[in-house]
């Protein structure tokens, strides 16, 4: 039987290092603030917020939040984003994507300061991402998986690691992170030939396709380390993840679960990476 990796125990063991690093900026007088920007109110948009608001102040965080309606005009758009990154008491923006298909994202992608964007949206953290650049933020989701490694003491220098995704929220930030640490990636997506046997060489197998339990009980190996990024939603409108749970747990020495595993880790990720903007935007406090 797998042992399960909880995404709870992973944000309880940042949370310290969290609340001491607010504290710390604090007393230096700097305090730290992350706004959030939404236009309209999409169910997943107001599920991670709330889970952002809660995790922001339980260790003491501002977080602000500024609802637009729906249907917004581009240039009004543009203009309150441009408010809010030029706002020196904000440390970083999360801005909630996909836009209405209305709206131009391009503009306020360029715009960003590549200390705010605390979620990766600017090419310039993605180059960084890609460069090996630690001073970069990689993606919230692409850095959890990062954190939960590291809490359960899995070590990915040498191992066969297998990414399966290639989305540049998930899976190619994920591939470049372990590749970072040594991992020796093979970066596969929904059209690799023979993506079972690929999956089955797999020492760490990371599911981030976003397709509800594509990888099965027959794509991983005996012992492999897995973990599910993947976010869905089932036949009977429940959350599940990329994996096949029941059946991979079987085999899996680890396995994160879907709800309950990476997506738990985000929002101390984002916390993390507002103090990291804060200290940036202020390198003598």
């Amino acid at each position: 039987m797998s042992i399960i990796m909880k995404g709870a125990e992973v944000a309880k063991a940042m949370k310290e290092h969290l609340i001491r690093e607010t504290e710390a900026l604090k007393e230096a007088g700097v305090n730290p603030c992350l706004a959030i920007i939404r236009v309209g109110a999409r169910p997943d948009d107001l599920a991670y917020e709330r889970g952002a608001k809660k995790r922001m102040a339980m260790v003491g965080i501002e977080c602000r939040v500024i609802e637009l309606p729906g249907d917004i005009g581009q240039k009004e758009f543009e203009e309150v984003f441009d408010r809010v990154n030029e706002d020196s008491t904000v440390h970083g923006i999360l801005l909630f994507r996909p836009l209405p298909a209305h709206l131009d994202e391009e503009p306020v992608k360029a715009a960003i300061h590549s200390y705010k964007d605390v979620d990766c949206m600017s090419a310039v953290n993605i180059a960084k991402v890609f460069s090996g650049d630690a001073t970069g933020f990689a993606p919230c989701t692409a850095e959890a998986v990062i954190q939960m490694l590291d809490h359960y003491q899995i070590d990915p220098k040498g191992k066969k690691v297998t990414v399966v995704g290639r989305s540049m929220v998930a899976g190619k930030p994920i591939s470049m992170l372990l590749l970072d640490r040594h991992g020796t990636v093979t970066l596969c997506h929904t059209r690799t030939a023979d993506l079972a046997a690929e999956c089955r060489k797999a020492q760490i197998l990371i599911a981030a396709a976003g397709r509800a339990g594509m990888i099965t009980e027959d794509m991983a190996g005996s012992g492999a380390v897995v973990v599910d990024v993947g976010i869905n939603v089932d036949e009977e409108g429940r959350l599940c993840g990329d994996v096949d749970f029941e059946g991979v747990q079987e085999k899996a020495s680890y396995i994160s679960p879907v709800p309950g595993g990476v997506g738990s880790v985000t929002t101390s990720v984002l916390a993390a990476h507002v103090l990291r903007g804060a200290r940036y935007l202020n390198p003598l406090a």
